[in-house]
């Protein structure tokens, strides 16, 4: 039966990432090092973990409101005030979402029309072109470069502004090159914003991983708060990836439209598991900080040794990625990921996959432990040295 009469054009356009086939061919090489997928290596705290076990004893396993429990809300609201200065109404201004992958499906589609332009920072991750497109929209990529650090420069931005752009997403600290922007440099792309009359969804999923330098939230910048649609979640901060919890904080004109989408799409996320978030959110912080500690020694160790080897590569300051060139070694990213998996068996990620201008990079998540990435910088310089 021919079934591409039935899909959607929007359906068949999407394309299966690349970070995920590189995992899967993981399982085909023996003994192969991953460094593919950017997930905490660290089990989610034990008090965390209880907190969910005693909300299960406790019954709490029906429906939570649509935008998840009050107090989950009362507690993020209470977390965005005390380390950003941000100040949402817990009861209309922040919707508890199935990871930060979904509150970002939910915010474009809210906001996307037929048509719309969505301005989009590459390299960056991987979900954004496709909500996108589901939403109707035409993604417009915006180029960053290394000689800048990755981050969003405002000239640049604005060469790709037309009339028909109403959507930029900002993703810093970014997945895949670990840049952060400063607040002075945020400031210069909030007046282009406001130029050009654009919304913004801030991706500050990595936020509270950031090393010598503290994350400034977009909606913190003079005039933007209005303007935002922050998305935060739990996955990165606290190693819950698993438990599927995110969430979105912006003005009531906005979440109120949100929160529409979004109940048709999920109903709610999943309550025992808000407890558990309710825990991390009050609790959690020395946990952060431990794990923060922990990924910036890799971090050090894995730049120094890449540079030790001859790659260029910027020093990032956020998430859990390096980015460094292989454009000395005269393949393309696919080509020496393909290679070092199969001959050096090191899993990494080609620089492509997160767009065009990613083409002479490989994506490094250091979110693994130090006996493994040892192990792996010295199979990637053997076969540095056999090409």
């Amino acid at each position: 039966m021919d079934y591409q009469k039935y899909v959607t054009q929007r359906a068949r356009d999407i394309e299966i990432s690349t970070i995920r086939y590189f995992f899967n061919m993981v399982n085909e090489v023996e003994g192969a090092i991953s460094l593919c997928i950017g997930e905490p290596d660290f089990i989610t705290p034990t008090h965390i973990n209880l907190a969910a076990v005693q909300a299960l004893a406790n019954g709490h396993t029906f429906y939570s409101p649509n935008a998840g429990l009050y107090e989950l809300r009362q507690e993020i609201s209470n977390y965005l005030e005390r380390r950003y200065q941000l100040a949402y109404k817990p009861g209309s201004e922040i919707i508890v979402t199935i990871g930060a992958s979904q509150a970002i499906d939910v915010a474009i589609r809210t906001l996307i029309e037929p048509g719309d332009k969505v301005l989009i920072p590459q390299p960056s991750f991987v979900a954004y072109k496709p909500c996108t497109i589901l939403a109707g929209g035409k993604p417009v990529y915006v180029p960053t470069y290394p000689q800048d650090d990755f981050v969003l420069r405002p000239d640049v931005l604005e060469q790709y502004i037309t009339e028909k752009s109403k959507l930029l997403i900002l993703p810093y600290p970014n997945n895949p090159t670990g840049a952060v922007m400063t607040e002075e440099q945020l400031k210069e792309i909030a007046n282009v914003v406001k130029k050009h009359d654009l919304i913004v969804v801030a991706d500050e999923i990595y936020s509270e991983l950031t090393y010598g330098i503290q994350h400034t939230a977009f909606a913190k910048i003079p005039d933007m708060w209005e303007r935002t649609v922050t998305i935060n979640g739990f996955s990165k901060s606290y190693a819950m990836t698993g438990w599927r919890l995110g969430y979105v904080a912006a003005p009531e004109g906005l979440t109120e439209q949100i929160l529409k989408v979004h109940q048709y799409n999920v109903t709610c996320a999943a309550t025992m598991g808000q407890y558990a978030a309710i825990e991390a959110m009050k609790n959690g912080d020395r946990d952060i900080a431990v794990m923060r500690a922990e990924y910036d020694e890799r971090r050090k160790f894995l730049l120094e040794s890449l540079r030790d080897m001859g790659f260029d590569c910027f020093e990032p300051k956020g998430a859990f990625y390096v980015f460094p060139s292989i454009k000395k070694t005269g393949l393309s990213s696919e080509e020496f990921a393909q290679k070092l998996l199969w001959e050096g068996k090191v899993a990494v990620v080609p620089g492509s996959s997160f767009g065009e201008n990613g083409q002479d990079f490989v994506r490094l998540a250091y979110a693994t432990s130090m006996e493994n990435l040892q192990e792996a910088v010295k199979r990637i310089s053997t076969f540095l040295s056999n090409l």
